[in-house]
């Protein structure tokens, strides 16, 4: 036999081996019908780390497979994706309904912990070692993930999000404008609370936040990075506005990163829009699946946070493209009625209910928005 042939035979033996994306269907209860989807590398370490990685609206498992690096980091470091897909038309997430909000409430955020579980499961995976991210409305989904099932996640990084609970509209897979449009603006307790009501009572440990946004931001407005900052700012016992360290250029030109402490960073693009690209890399030392410097490593200014303002364009990494999305709403109730959770109880041209259920009280935010908490 020609060597010619036995290179091809060897080449298609390595391809029918070769590690894909595959769906799973019988990964537990599943009450919101998300679609499991997951990268196994062909050589899995032993124990091995698990990342779920969520995709924007329009998006589905397999564009954010082919369009962010973490397969491809999977093949070299042998940790598992799993790829969630939304049910829903125009693939968002829920992130606005009770139940999505809610520790084991069902819905979107319950059905992805039972993915995590059931790989956890399968695949011997090490439960000290699961992470979580996403973008756009998968960023969001990763703030709810943080919040509704913190002992399943040791770390997260968020691209593009809001705050866990911003986007609440009391309907499945809701559009929250006053909320993407950065108009929610509360105190960073008022933010705290709001996540850790997700799952009351629990005091164990929690996922270290990593928060990345761009300040040309406009689908998803700049403002949610401040936001989201002082919600886990709240959780942590750390204060919004006062990091311990302020770092320009990086990771790298045109970012700074702003270190609150070992459990909270964000980091703010100038000049960069809503598709702001994936760092696999900053994700793993996140992580700890790579080794790094700490967040703290590189010298740094004395200035605090703020509100971060812009400058350059950023130059790409891994990108993804996130097609437009039409809002749609539903008029709000009128008449004796009772605002639930998170819900909008006042504002500007608000007509809709203006008193809570109990024992949660209308707080006034801003002119445009005030919110049952």
């Amino acid at each position: 036999m020609k060597f010619s042939s036995l290179f091809s035979l060897a080449g298609l033996a390595a391809s029918a081996s070769a590690a894909q994306l595959t769906q799973v269907t019988n990964f537990g209860v599943n009450s919101s019908g998300a679609k499991m989807y997951i990268y196994v590398p062909d050589l899995v370490a032993s124990n091995p780390a698990v990342i779920v990685a969520i995709h924007y609206c329009t998006g589905t498992a397999n564009a954010y497979y082919t369009g962010t690096p973490y397969a491809r980091l999977a093949d070299q470091h042998g940790f598992i994706v799993i790829y969630p897909e939304s049910p829903y038309s125009g693939t968002c997430w829920d992130v606005s309904s009770p139940a999505t909000l809610t520790r084991d409430g069902g819905a979107n955020s319950n059905s992805i912990a039972n993915m995590v579980r059931w790989t956890l499961s399968q695949y011997k995976a090490d439960a000290s070692r699961v992470f979580v991210t996403g973008s756009s409305s998968g960023a969001m989904m990763t703030n709810v993930m943080a919040a509704t099932y913190p002992d399943l996640f040791k770390a997260a990084s968020a691209y593009a999000g809001v705050p866990a609970g911003c986007f609440y509209t009391g309907t499945t897979n809701g559009w929250n404008s006053t909320c993407a449009q950065g108009q929610q603006v509360h105190s960073q307790d008022v933010w705290a609370n709001t996540a850790l009501r997700m799952y009351p009572g629990y005091t164990g440990a929690r996922p270290k936040m990593l928060i990345i946004h761009g300040s040309a931001d406009t689908t998803i407005y700049s403002q949610n990075f401040n936001e989201t900052l002082k919600q886990w700012a709240g959780v942590f016992g750390y204060t919004y506005g006062s990091p311990q360290q302020t770092l320009p250029n990086n990771p790298a030109a045109p970012y700074t990163k702003y270190v609150y402490g070992p459990n909270l960073v964000g980091v703010y693009g100038s000049g960069v829009t809503h598709n702001v690209p994936v760092n696999g890399q900053q994700d793993l030392e996140w992580f700890g699946i790579l080794g790094g410097s700490s967040p703290g490593s590189t010298t740094s200014s004395s200035s605090p946070a703020g509100t971060p303002t812009s400058s350059t364009l950023v130059t790409s990494t891994t990108s993804y493209t996130v097609s437009a999305i039409t809002p749609t709403s539903s008029p709000p109730p009128t008449g004796g009625c009772r605002a639930a959770r998170w819900g909008q109880c006042g504002g500007l041209g608000w007509t809709g209910c203006t008193v809570c259920e109990a024992p949660y009280t209308c707080q006034f935010s801003n002119n445009w928005y005030s919110q049952c908490l």
